[in-house]
């Protein structure tokens, strides 16, 4: 049974946003997954808004989304913007979910996925203020998880993705992969990064991929990752059946060369233990969106639990660098 490790801590305010905070301007139910960053001055999140259902009448034909954005001065409070700030839809796409924010060279990026009536799509953007943004590459199906490093690695931008394919693999079996791009419009020199067998904490034929973008320190590319374990008992959720349990962990990436693996923890990071990561539209479910590295040296992570709700956590960089080296 693994336990999240003593030194990380959980804010005392999680969630720090929800549904009934965002429903005071605009229709929400759950508000979670969300990309934050620092730009111009402040915190600057974008999260995942999905409304159209309910906890007691789930269906997910009658499921919406579109993303929301929230700022804020300190990182913990945050002022909900009145309305939505990106919703695609089109005769082929159907939404826009699980945005990722990276800052490059004073744009704002954001990553995201796309559900088509064929199949999940990778997208990318960028923005300068939050109102206009210019969409820059899509993905053929299917892809998503993506994550940019913020900034160009040898004169190229780089994210990390990941790609879920189910004939080849004959399996739920996804991994972590990279690819570059000039412009961040035409993408290529892709390359397995981690696979999902590497992950103690990741069961056989199950999923691994990026979590929030990677942040930069002396010792290398600190990247937040997801990877699930499957329950033999079903856990908490709107719609049953549910059984799969999504851990937070980090790896570590040479900074010159991210394609080189330094570390992996080999222990979750963030384990669901609280009621709001236990108990919701998918309980059991933790997934790091963003994180950000203070002065301080503290860390800020923030994660979607129980795809619900918004949530941070806490942790000195020494102590992540430990444990992701396993020390």
């Amino acid at each position: 049974m693994y336990q999240t490790p003593d030194f990380i801590k959980r804010c005392v305010l999680n969630p720090i946003l929800d549904g009934d905070k965002v429903s005071v301007h605009y229709p929400a139910v759950q508000t979670y997954n969300a990309g934050i960053t620092k730009y111009n001055g402040k915190y600057v999140m974008i999260f995942r808004n999905d409304y159209g259902i309910s906890k007691d009448d789930f269906q997910w034909a009658d499921l919406q989304t579109n993303l929301g954005m929230a700022t804020s001065d300190d990182g913990i409070h945050w002022a909900v913007d009145p309305k939505p700030c990106l919703d695609i839809r089109t005769e082929e796409i159907s939404r826009v979910y699980d945005p990722r924010l990276t800052v490059i060279e004073g744009k704002c990026y954001i990553c995201f996925a796309l559900g088509t009536h064929h199949g999940v799509c990778g997208g990318i953007a960028v923005t300068e203020d939050f109102s206009h943004f210019d969409i820059l590459s899509t993905t053929v199906p299917d892809n998503r998880n993506m994550v940019l490093f913020p900034e160009k690695i040898g004169g190229k931008f780089m994210r990390l993705e990941r790609p879920f394919p189910m004939y080849s693999r004959g399996c739920e079996a996804f991994d972590l992969w990279s690819s570059c791009s000039p412009d961040c419009r035409y993408w290529g020199d892709t390359e397995l990064i981690l696979g999902a067998e590497k992950i103690p904490y990741c069961s056989p034929k199950s999923k691994i991929g990026p979590g929030a973008p990677p942040v930069r320190t002396p010792y290398g590319w600190l990247c937040a990752i997801h990877a699930v374990e499957k329950s033999e008992k079903e856990l908490n959720t709107w719609k049953k059946p549910w059984n799969k349990i999504y851990y937070a962990g980090l790896m570590l990436l040479d900074l010159d060369d991210p394609r080189k693996v330094l570390a992996v923890s080999q222990n979750p990071l963030l384990v669901p233990e609280t009621e709001y990561e236990t108990d919701g539209m998918r309980g059991g479910v933790i997934f790091p969106g963003g994180m950000i590295l203070e002065d301080s040296g503290e860390v800020k992570i923030y994660y979607g639990a129980a795809d619900t709700v918004e949530c941070l956590a806490t942790a000195d960089l020494g102590d992540l660098i430990k444990f992701v080296r396993n020390e």
